[in-house]
């Protein structure tokens, strides 16, 4: 591990066990829990400063802007992914396509499902460029499968999609935050902020691109969907805002404030150098799995899972380690928290 990588970690972070699962849910910086803490106490106190800060949730969606690309009038905030990709199976006609990888997280295809009259289609996600076709209307995935790592070949998908005149929407929940992801390319892309972007439940991150924005209606507007968001509280909004805050939902401020403190030492670190940490631990790991004859799902994302190991999880945990059984394969996850130390106490406990 890279000294410097590991003085932050140190310095930051004060989680107490062999945390290897930010694929579920990411470990808050010491900077995050403070700023949890202190919102909570203003609020227990009764003061102003418990009733939450706005410019915070803008400097987040600065934030989180320069990390994915864009400029921060495609950023809209929320709090879950679903809530985004509704937005957007909203906007569909009746009968449109929606292509989807087959097994990919709910929250990227239930939207389009429960609409009812939408054909939803399924394709391996190892063919889904070849499965664009002339019908097609949106392809929605992730660029980084949540139960084994694999990821998309977004550019693949990205082509055929402009040959057939389709949308594409990516959740990059599983991405953003370890690897170096560019979301100006696409229609739409959700993250949620509680994964490897090192935030709390509560903060998610919609990008609508200038084109697809008229594509959208904001049916969740409430007042800070407005122009003047402090002029937008009774009656009807005089006005929407520019741009991707309409799409805006009423933040949870205790995210918020979370995410701040996160993004920034995102921001400080690197993508980069978070991707080659990241990935060198997943690296060793499969060195490791394959020493002790097991197999995991092909790739190099520092989401790892091994079939048939799912019932290990409990032992692990049990020991120290965290990980996750997903789908019948057990799924550890290396982010910058972690050192070779934490990947050769999994491999030790998987030994036995």
């Amino acid at each position: 591990m890279d000294l410097s990588l590991s003085d932050v970690s140190r310095a930051e972070f004060a989680h107490s066990t062999t945390y290897l699962n930010t694929a579920t849910c990411g470990v808050l910086p010491r900077a995050a829990v403070a700023e949890v803490r202190a919102l909570a106490e203003a609020a227990g106190a009764g003061i102003a400063a418990g009733f939450g800060d706005f410019d915070r949730v803008n400097r987040v969606r600065d934030s989180f802007a320069r990390l994915v690309g864009v400029d921060p009038s495609r950023v809209a905030v929320g709090s879950t992914v679903a809530t985004h990709v509704g937005l957007v199976a909203a906007a569909l006609p009746p009968g449109a396509e929606v292509l989807v990888p087959e097994g990919d997280f709910a929250s990227v295809m239930n939207p389009f499902v429960v609409r009812g009259d939408l054909k939803v289609r399924f394709a391996p996600l190892e063919t889904i460029a070849e499965a664009v076709g002339p019908d097609t209307a949106l392809v929605s995935l992730s660029a980084v499968q949540s139960a084994d790592g694999r990821e998309a070949d977004l550019a693949a998908v990205r082509a055929a999609t402009t040959a057939h005149g389709a949308r594409m929407l990516v959740d990059a929940t599983q991405a953003a935050g370890w690897l170096p992801f560019d979301a100006t390319p696409y229609d739409y892309t959700v993250t949620a902020g509680y994964k490897w972007l090192l935030g709390g439940r509560g903060a998610s991150y919609l990008t609508v691109s200038q084109e697809a924005e008229a594509t959208l209606t904001p049916l969740h507007a409430g007042w800070v969907a407005g122009a003047s968001i402090w002029e937008s509280t009774y009656g009807p909004m005089p006005e929407l805002a520019p741009g991707a805050r309409r799409f805006d939902e009423s933040p949870a401020f205790l995210a918020y404030h979370a995410a701040e403190p996160s993004l920034a030492l995102l921001e400080r670190i690197g993508i980069d150098a978070v991707h080659a940490h990241d990935s060198a631990l997943a690296a060793r790991y499969r060195a490791g799995l394959a020493r002790l004859g097991h197999e995991p799902v092909p790739g190099t994302a520092p989401i790892v899972s091994v079939p048939g190991l799912a019932h290990r999880q409990a032992e692990l945990l049990a020991a120290g380690v965290a990980t996750a059984a997903r789908a019948g394969a057990l799924r550890a996850s290396f982010h910058l928290y972690n050192t070779e130390a934490d990947v050769d106490r999994l491999l030790d406990v998987l030994s036995d």
